[in-house]
Parts: C-alpha cells; sequence; structure tokens
C-alpha cells in the first residue's frame, strides 16, 4: 500500500509538471503574438486591436475551460455545445455572402460544438447518457447540412468518426501527429493556389469551389509577403492595400485565409507565431491528464477548424476564437475525483469503470 501510494503521489507530481510546462508554453506563445502585433503595427502604423482581442478571446476561453472543465467535466462541454449550436443558427448563412462573409463563423461554430459534444460524450460514464450526447454531435453535422454549410458538415462528421475512431487509437501523440501534418498540408495549398504553384487541372477544380475572388485575394496578400516578408504591411492593413478588396462590392478587408493574412500584415514571423499557436494547443493536449478519447477528438476540432481559417475568415470572429480556447481549455482540465489514467505519453487508458488495482 506504501508503494502504490508514492508511486501515484509521484505520478501527480509528473504529471502537474507537465501541464505547468504546456501551460507556460501557451502562455509565452500567447504573449508573443501579442507583442509582434504591437511591433508590427508601431512599423507601419497598423491597428493590432483585432488581434489583440483574439488573443484575449482565446485566453480567456482556455482559462474558463481549465476552470468549467475541473467543476463540470460532462455539462460543461455539453452546454459549450448547444450554445455553439444556437450561436451558429443565429449566424447569417453562407447564402448571404457569396461563399464568404460569414459562412466561415458558421462553420466553425458547428465544428466546435460537434468536438464539444463529443468530449462530453467521453467523459460520461453512463452508457446511455454517452449514446445520446454522441447523437447530439450527430444533430450538429445535420444541421449544418440544413443550414447549407457544406464545409461544416464535413468537418463535422470528420470530427465525429474521428472521435468514435479514437476509442482504439492507443497513443495520441501518433493522431495528434497526423492532425498537425492535416493542417500543414491544407495551408501550403492554399499557399500554392495563391502562387499559382499547382497544375492547371487542379487549380481549374478548386477554383470552382473556392471562387475566383477569393483566388485573387489570397494573391493580394502574397504580393504583400513579398514587398516586407519581416514586418508585413501592418495588422489592419490587408483590406486598405488590397487592390481586389477594392473593387469588391461588399468588402470585408479580409484576405479569407488567416496564415495568408497574417503572412500580409505580420510578415513570416507572424505566420510562424500563428503555427505556434496551434502547435501549443496540440502540445496541451498531448499532455493532458484526460483520456486520449477527448484528447484525440477536441485535437481533431481544432484541426478542422484550422482547416476552415486556411480557406476563410472564421478567426476574424470572437466567439470562433474564443470558443477554440474554451475548448482546448476543457480537454485539458482533470475534473475534482477524477481517476482518469495519465495516458498522455502514449500509455493504453484503462476504461472508466475499471477498478484501480
Amino acid at each position: 500500500m506504501g508503494s502504490t501510494g508514492t508511486a501515484t503521489a509521484t505520478d501527480a507530481s509528473v504529471t502537474a509538471e507537465r501541464r505547468s510546462g504546456s501551460d507556460a508554453a501557451g502562455m509565452a506563445v500567447l504573449a508573443a503574438c501579442a507583442a509582434w502585433s504591437l511591433i508590427t503595427a508601431a512599423a507601419h502604423d497598423g491597428r493590432p486591436e483585432g488581434v489583440l482581442l483574439a488573443v484575449l478571446a482565446v485566453t480567456a476561453g482556455y482559462a474558463s475551460g481549465r476552470i468549467l472543465g475541473v467543476l463540470l467535466p460532462v455539462a460543461a462541454p455539453c452546454a459549450g455545445a448547444l450554445t455553439g449550436l444556437g450561436l451558429a443558427i443565429a449566424t447569417p448563412g453562407p447564402q448571404i455572402s457569396l461563399h464568404l462573409g460569414h459562412s466561415g463563423a458558421t462553420a466553425a461554430l458547428l465544428t466546435l460544438s460537434c468536438g464539444a459534444a463529443c468530449c462530453a460524450a467521453w467523459a460520461a460514464r453512463p452508457p446511455g447518457l454517452r449514446l445520446t450526447l454522441h447523437a447530439l454531435a450527430a444533430v450538429i453535422a445535420v444541421t449544418a447540412a440544413l443550414l447549407g454549410s457544406v464545409t461544416g458538415l464535413v468537418t463535422c462528421t470528420g470530427v465525429l468518426l474521428c472521435s468514435l475512431a479514437a476509442a482504439r487509437v492507443r497513443r495520441r501523440a501518433v493522431g495528434l501527429g497526423g492532425f498537425a501534418a492535416a493542417a500543414v498540408v491544407v495551408t501550403g495549398a492554399a499557399w500554392a493556389i495563391g502562387e499559382d504553384a499547382l497544375p492547371d487541372g487542379p487549380t481549374a477544380a478548386l477554383q470552382g469551389r473556392l471562387t475566383g475572388h477569393r483566388m485573387l485575394l489570397w494573391q493580394d496578400a502574397l504580393r504583400m509577403v513579398r514587398a516586407d516578408p519581416v514586418l508585413g504591411v501592418g495588422p489592419g492593413r490587408y483590406g486598405d492595400l488590397s487592390p481586389t478588396v477594392a473593387r469588391s462590392l461588399l468588402p470585408d478587408g479580409k484576405a479569407h485565409s488567416a496564415p495568408l493574412q497574417q503572412a500580409a500584415e505580420q510578415g513570416l514571423i507572424g505566420v510562424a507565431l500563428l503555427a505556434a499557436a496551434f502547435c501549443w494547443m496540440l502540445y496541451a493536449l498531448l499532455r493532458s491528464p484526460r483520456s486520449t478519447p477527448i484528447a484525440l477528438t477536441a485535437g481533431a476540432a481544432l484541426t478542422a477548424l484550422a482547416v476552415i481559417a486556411s480557406i476563410g475568415n472564421a478567426l476574424s470572429f470572437m466567439t470562433v476564437t474564443a470558443g477554440a480556447g474554451l475548448l482546448a481549455g476543457l480537454a485539458t482540465a482533470r475534473p475534482l475525483g477524477s481517476h482518469e489514467p495519465d495516458d498522455s505519453v502514449g500509455a493504453i487508458a484503462r476504461p472508466a469503470d475499471e477498478p484501480e488495482p
């Protein structure tokens, strides 16, 4: 009994050290994002308020998720899923903005809601409640179809399937690494499209889906990157300098690609910081004390959000950035009285109802 108690205390100490390390890394990355936006704004008379508000929203969402995940491990993500679903239904649909505008926000909110519902399902112990919460995730995917959000339908379905498959994954590092690779591929494809570096066949196929207007916005962003690859043109100034935005009937001043707009306004260092923020969330999930299905479900939802943001303007909405932080916080919080094993380094998780040896 004494050796078991000592081992348990040691494991708890190691887990706390890992969590504090990931939290420190997150604070450093977010602080660097805020500081760099101020530096580039000072260099080019930019407007850093949007970036600072986004950083604040992620921080507040993450902190709230950590607190609520401790107190209400099932109810909090369930409430978050229902809230996100309601916000998505209230958000103007994609038909209003011709595949731009609010369509990215709708798909992102639905995706995060689906991920939260699946996280709540894996946190629940009764089989009936778990089945009900997975059914809620399926309802969210169906809602995406009813709202006309094809992207939301695809991403919600992908998150639900990844969540169901996560029960059989033994090492979460493999799954999270695959998510990171998927985000890199999509971002690289968007960059290649903007550079017109893809063959004519794929370019023509993608142009019909992404619209030629969006491709022109990406090309404008890359011209700004080439003009000043280090500092960019300054936060908030993309819309002022983009010829495509100037010719638009309903301009919103966005490049409709978070990495490309970040590169245009804050240079390649800004893109690196944006990528670091995403990698930090995956790293926090890797070190999370929660079970592997919860960590991988949250990782799938956040990766789907990264994909949506690579080809849209989802991160321009405070509800989306706050929701991303909230989901990450919920998936990295240890509930009070939890007996979930620390399988963050890849050990096989013991079922929740299996007694301790």
